[in-house]
């Protein structure tokens, strides 16, 4: 899977408002399994969604 990274890397408690992932998913992105980086991109997805206007989603 493609690292979901959008190069926008600014934080707010603790979650990228570009990508939606928490740093110690980001600093484990390369390590996970297929099927572990589809949950976390799930989740960062579900994320910048319930972070609305703040978040700076490209997708």
């Amino acid at each position: 899977m493609k690292d979901p990274c959008i190069s926008v890397c600014k934080f707010d408690d603790g979650i990228c408002l570009g990508c939606g992932r928490s740093k110690a998913e980001i600093k484990a992105w390369k390590k996970l399994d297929k099927a572990e980086q589809r949950l976390v991109a799930a989740e960062a997805d579900m994320r910048l969604l319930a972070m609305g206007s703040k978040a700076r989603c490209k997708r």
